[in-house]
């Protein structure tokens, strides 16, 4: 993911999860309370890699989501 982003010359801040506990604890937050995240909790998966958009206004999981809000 991070290396389309670059590639598509997207600017982002990249977060690892496992870095901090604030880190986790931030992605856990939305993972756990967000409906964009509703499926892929009853699945038991986590939800990574996955791209915020504005502070949690969005949330995209796949990267055909990312090609096509590029394009607009």
């Amino acid at each position: 993911m991070k290396e389309f982003l670059s590639q598509n010359d997207v600017e982002f801040v990249y977060l690892d999860i496992t870095d901090s506990m604030l880190n986790l604890k931030k992605f856990l937050k939305h993972r756990d309370t967000r409906a964009e995240f509703e499926e892929i909790r009853k699945a038991g998966r986590v939800g990574l890699p996955c791209v915020m958009i504005n502070k949690g206004e969005e949330f995209l999981f796949e990267q055909n989501e990312i090609e096509a809000l590029i394009k607009k």
